[in-house]
């Protein structure tokens, strides 16, 4: 068996990039189209010789192309005339044979045509121009990157494009989020895509050359091992505290990243146990109509000497996606408390914590108590809307009170200021503004 160490970005690709990009751009047909006997039997043929030649493991490969043609033999797909559910129809019996969610027979025409075109013609851009048009559109799949209170970063990407076309925007994100003392990258809805910008990402956050994965590739019974990059533009982050964030969508090299740095113990995995691919696919396209999904290898993690397929990853914290966030963020103020010896750094944590928990524990008051605090302080007004307090002050927008205690206030609008009533034998004499750099001030009630 061969070993090749250490390939470079963009020598060895997932194509699940651009099968996305199929997807997503699809196909729209000016008239109906219906496929006869002859195509459908050549579509079988095509893809039970596919599986066959190319299929990771050679027993399922057959298994699944034998299964194809005895159903064509049988006449079990006689009636079917549209081409959209005949791919759908054999991608299902296809994955009753061995359940690798990146088995896929796919109709999509127009794009064979623009790939056929750059094929046979090298003057041909219009497939990469459509493909540069897209990327640029979507912004390689980044959508969110933000610091929030307590130094903590985000990043949100919805899949790994090619580091060649998405390392620019990757390393101005990372670069952007060098100097956070905690990282949550949320995964929620990435569909994974190239191992290069899995290299790129993940090598900020080690010092040391590292060995992430390995796949080993039917075809020539060899492996290619993905290490860290020897250099990456910028600082590096191997102290930063690192948090994934996962649901049932996240997917192939999305589950590489999650499953190595899980298995490295850099990061914690928090929220839902991921979809479960774990096999590099590449397209092979059949006629004019059709495409098929292909696995040829799978990954051996260099720490298990095994992989995700079928199981999908476990979060070392479970939760919901839509809850994983708020979870990921108040473990990492937590442990950023903890860990800070500042105790002006500490307050300016222990201000952001207090916030983000009465967000997930709501303290409740009673209406009694809060039509104790209704009234007039200075500039400022205290209303009852609803069963609900108001805070205004002179001309600017009315904000919502939520409650920190019983007696002290936070705004969803602005994070950099609470307000406190004080009391005084039971009845409300003052509020005070809190803000976060320590500065107080004080409005005596007026009516």
């Amino acid at each position: 068996m061969k070993t090749i160490k250490s390939l470079s970005p963009g020598k060895f690709i997932l194509t699940l990039s651009f099968l996305i990009l199929c997807f997503q751009i699809g196909y729209s047909q000016e008239e109906i189209v219906k496929i006869d006997a002859q195509e459908r039997s050549l579509v079988v043929d095509s893809i039970a010789k596919f599986m066959n030649e190319k299929y990771v493991f050679p027993d399922k490969g057959k298994e699944m192309g034998d299964l194809l043609l005895a159903n064509l033999k049988e006449g079990k797909y006689d009636e079917i005339t549209d081409p959209g559910e005949y791919a759908q129809k054999l991608s299902e019996d296809l994955l009753t044979v061995n359940n690798d969610r990146h088995i896929g027979v796919m109709f999509m025409p127009e794009r064979i045509a623009l790939i056929k075109k750059a094929r046979e013609d090298e003057n041909n851009n219009e497939l990469e121009e459509l493909e540069k048009r897209y990327n640029e559109f979507t912004n390689f799949n980044f959508k969110e990157i933000k610091i929030l209170p307590g130094n903590v970063g985000y990043l949100k990407f919805n899949g790994f494009q090619d580091a060649i076309n998405a390392g620019p925007t990757a390393v101005a994100a990372m670069n952007f989020l060098a100097h956070t003392d905690a990282l949550i990258i949320d995964l929620t809805e990435n569909g994974g895509g190239s191992p290069s910008l899995i290299q790129l990402i993940t090598t900020y956050f080690f010092e040391d050359s590292e060995h992430l994965n390995s796949f080993y590739i039917r075809e020539g019974d060899q492996t290619k091992q993905f290490w860290t990059l020897t250099h990456v533009p910028g600082e590096r982050m191997p102290e930063t505290d690192l948090y994934v964030l996962t649901s049932s969508r996240t997917f192939s090299g999305a589950e590489e990243f999650t499953y190595n740095l899980k298995n490295m113990e850099r990061a914690i995995i928090i929220g839902e146990t991921t979809g479960g691919g774990a096999h590099p696919v590449a397209p092979h396209i059949i006629n004019d109509n059709f495409i098929v999904r292909v696995p040829f290898g799978r990954a051996i993690n260099p720490i298990t000497n095994s992989n995700w397929e079928g199981t999908g990853i476990d979060p070392h914290v479970k939760t919901t996606k839509a809850m994983a966030m708020d979870v990921a963020y108040m473990m990492a103020l937590d442990s950023l408390i903890k860990k800070e010896e500042n105790e002006d750094i500490k307050n300016g944590l222990m201000w952001a914590y207090k916030g983000l928990k009465a967000k997930l524990e709501p303290f409740e008051i009673s209406e009694k108590t809060m039509w104790k605090y209704v009234g007039s302080y200075g500039p400022r007004n205290i209303t009852m809307e609803n069963g609900e307090l108001y805070y205004q002050r002179e001309d600017r927008p009315k904000m919502k009170m939520i409650p920190l205690t019983e007696d002290t206030f936070s705004f969803a609008e602005i994070n950099y200021f609470r307000l406190k009533v004080i009391m005084k034998e039971g009845t409300a004499v003052a509020v005070e503004g809190l803000y976060d750099n320590g500065r107080t001030d004080r409005n005596d009630r007026s009516k």
